[in-house]
């Protein structure tokens, strides 16, 4: 029997979707050549939830400050009109996000940060075979790029997590079906100095809205996985302003 498309949901972890995937993504890096080395990184976890591909996100501790070292989210101040979802007014609190953070003298490159990250955020030791490889680093609202790391947990069930409670507030998962569903996908018009700034994407109806730079990340990961089935609606801007 052959192995289901890459679009189908239950297939988007399959061993021939991560072939198709890692394959993509080399290209890509060989393509960037010798990009500028990224400030910071996320990883971005791929995972099952009782046999359903999903991405695992963090909800960030309130305890944490807006220019803590691992905030690599953007949170914006101020925003003008919405189209399918309210206009923003302030950052939430306890932003959504992946795990992550500034690189460490001591990391070799971002899959190091990416990985280290994870497991003082998780709890969660993760080796490098897990590791899909890297979507194109995005800048952060300081400027600073951010590497987003793909990489697959696996089963949930079969992971113990011990999240940190100075960085973490809760952990939830959003099945790529859903993500993968229009009436989920909306975006946001941001104003900048009172004019129309840009414009960004935002995914609803889960437990919590994810938004800012996870969503920018979240839509190169729907991307990569189902290009069949998802384009990117929006262009992040060069950088990612506060108002």
């Amino acid at each position: 029997m052959a192995e289901p498309g890459p679009g189908d949901p239950g297939a988007l972890l399959s061993s021939g979707s991560e072939r198709r995937c890692r394959a993509r993504l080399a290209a890509a890096a060989a393509g960037r050549g010798a990009a500028a080395a990224a400030a910071a990184a996320v990883l971005v976890p791929l995972c099952s939830v009782r046999g359903r591909p999903a991405l695992l996100f963090t909800l960030r501790s309130r305890r944490l400050g807006g220019r803590h070292s691992g905030d690599v989210r953007y949170r914006p101040r101020a925003a003008g009109s919405g189209h399918r979802e309210p206009a923003l007014s302030g950052p939430p609190l306890g932003s959504c996000s992946f795990p992550g953070g500034r690189r460490d003298p001591a990391d070799g490159d971002a899959v190091a940060t990416a990985l280290r990250e994870t497991r003082e955020e998780l709890g969660l030791a993760l080796g490098e075979p897990s590791v899909w490889g890297q979507l194109q680093a995005l800048p952060d609202r300081h400027g600073l790029l951010v590497a987003p790391i793909v990489a697959n947990l696996g089963p949930l069930e079969n992971l113990t997590l011990t999240p940190n409670p100075d960085e973490v507030a809760e952990i939830f998962t959003l099945p790529l079906a859903h993500l993968l569903r229009e009436e989920n996908q909306g975006y946001t018009h941001f104003r900048t100095a009172g004019r129309y700034g840009y414009t960004l994407p935002v995914f609803l109806n889960g437990p919590h809205k994810v938004w800012g730079l996870t969503a920018i990340i979240t839509e190169l990961t729907l991307e990569l996985l189902a290009p069949e089935r998802y384009r990117r609606k929006t262009v992040a801007p060069a950088r990612l302003r506060s108002a």
